[in-house]
């Protein structure tokens, strides 16, 4: 069963994934905003049968290479951000 995930593209051809959402109250190709409602906590998906919850997670659609690594898998973290990094640069740029 496929739960219900919603991606949302920011500035610099990032990803912001969104899994397991109870609903999703944005459409396809729709802007939204910081304060735009995007959907509910939930458990679908792998998550069924578990409490509501919310995972996020930051990626890029432009492989950083170096993020890369020998383990099983390490190829995907060519694709996967740290957010802190990300939310402490924005800090930065407003301040």
């Amino acid at each position: 069963m496929k739960g219900n995930v919603l991606f949302i593209l920011g500035p610099k051809w990032r990803l912001h994934y969104y899994p397991h959402m109870g609903s999703i109250t944005s459409s396809s190709f729709s802007l939204v905003t910081q304060h735009s409602n995007i959907g509910t906590e939930g458990n679908t998906g792998n998550a069924a049968g578990k409490p509501t919850h919310l995972h996020y997670s930051f990626k890029t659609i432009i492989p950083y290479p170096w993020h890369m690594d020998k383990s099983v898998q390490g190829w995907k973290k060519m694709f996967y951000l740290n957010p802190i990094s990300y939310l402490n640069e924005s800090f930065v740029e407003k301040t």
